[in-house]
């Protein structure tokens, strides 16, 4: 099988490191390790034998760092990759390149020392990252008057825009009912629905005619704009009126639609290729996440912490390890087949999920299944460093930095 790329038309020399050739290279590889290691940090913190100097209580510490940490490291490294493929212009490289991902860790080191350096500081460096974010990728995609993506732009501006929120209400400055967290997962969801409904069909699409299949994906059209439509419209209704019927129906409907246009991409023919198949399950967990936070809003037994978990847990953590994976093997000149490693990792994410959901639904056995969520999903990051952190650090097959 030959590799997959999508060439960048334009690439500067790289005679660096070979981390800093592109912007998938640091910012994975920095994903990864706070995926895994951001976790096992929050448990020690929530369990006590460690205390963080942080302004943040552990959970809201947590979840600032999974959203705010790894979330956006990994969307850092697919724009600085794709946005340069999207207008033709040379990507970021070399010393801005470490600039920016110096500025990204400065903004992990100054949340878990809000509490010394004060909050007010410690908000500034973090939200200066994703501030630095918009600024390269949005005027790259103004200039190149790519507006076909810019939505992508406007989405990571929504997403600064929650950090933000999250700030001010960790510190209490505002009493904003939650909508920080609410917005930043929103919109990362949306990004699914938008990015992931892109990408899944069309590499559904190319594989399957390299097998020789005629029975190919639906193309995209009517039914796909009305189930993105949906989820968005649905998703905005939940930001501002969370604990609302109309919400909740609307949330049901766009799970629907998601199921629906999902179950037109013939994932069920997919599964020899685990690099394919998991683009599938990542995004299956969108309607079921949907499902389960407009169920929980009319059956008082299901806290909205186990939906929420099954769109981060399972769609975000599942789609992103996904992109990060394919693209680490793509853009170093691999060929695009998981292996049995990643063909591990890529379930274990779904185990974390399970594990999660339930412990929110079963008292009794929430101690242990917590614990069985975090092992499971620091294994599947701990086997994408193992597989892909090499690619990342190293120069290609052919000894350059592609």
């Amino acid at each position: 099988m030959k590799p997959e790329h999508v060439p960048i038309p334009r690439h500067r020399s790289a005679t660096g490191p070979a981390i800093l050739s592109m912007g998938f290279r640091p910012f994975f590889l920095l994903a990864g390790l706070w995926a895994a290691a951001g976790l096992a940090l929050s448990i020690v913190a929530m369990l006590g034998p460690v205390t963080l100097p942080t302004a943040f209580d552990p959970v809201t510490w947590h979840l600032h760092e999974m959203l705010f940490g790894y979330v956006a490291a990994t969307l850092t490294g697919f724009l600085l990759t794709a946005i340069p493929n999207w207008t033709g212009n040379l990507p970021l490289q070399g010393l801005p390149l470490a600039g920016l991902a110096l500025l990204w860790v400065a903004g992990r080191a100054a949340i878990a020392t809000s509490a010394v350096i004060g909050a007010e500081a410690a908000a500034v460096v973090d939200t200066a990252f994703l501030a630095a974010v918009v600024a390269l990728t949005g005027r790259e995609v103004i200039a190149g008057r790519n507006w076909r993506n810019l939505p992508v732009i406007v989405a990571v501006c929504l997403f600064l825009a929650g950090n933000m929120l999250v700030h001010a209400e960790a510190y209490g400055a505002i009493d904003a009912g939650g909508a920080g967290v609410r917005l930043s997962i929103a919109v990362i969801v949306a990004l699914i629905a938008l990015v992931g409904g892109r990408i899944t069909p069309s590499f559904t699409r190319n594989w399957l005619v390299k097998r020789g299949e005629n029975d190919l994906p639906a193309s995209f059209g009517g039914l796909d704009k009305v189930a993105l439509a949906t989820t968005v419209a649905a998703l905005a209704l939940w930001i501002v009126l969370p604990d609302s019927n109309v919400t909740a129906a609307s949330i049901a409907l766009a799970a629907c639609a998601t199921a629906v246009r999902l179950a037109r991409w013939r994932g069920h023919a997919t599964g020899a290729e685990a690099l394919v198949w998991v683009l599938h399950l990542g995004y299956a967990w969108v309607p079921v996440g949907l499902g389960l936070l407009a169920l929980s809003h009319w059956w008082e037994a299901l806290p909205q912490s186990a939906a929420l978990h099954a769109l981060t847990v399972g769609a975000v953590g599942t789609m992103t390890l996904a992109v990060m994976s394919r693209a680490t093997m793509g853009h170093t000149g691999r060929d695009l087949h998981a292996g049995p490693a990643l063909t591990i990792a890529y379930p274990l994410v779904s185990v974390a999920a399970l594990a999660r959901i339930a412990s929110a639904l079963w008292a009794d056995a929430m101690l242990p299944l917590l614990w069985l969520a975090a092992a499971a999903w620091i294994a599947a990051f701990a086997i994408y460093l193992v597989v892909c952190g090499p690619m990342l650090v190293g120069r290609g097959p052919h000894g350059d930095g592609a």
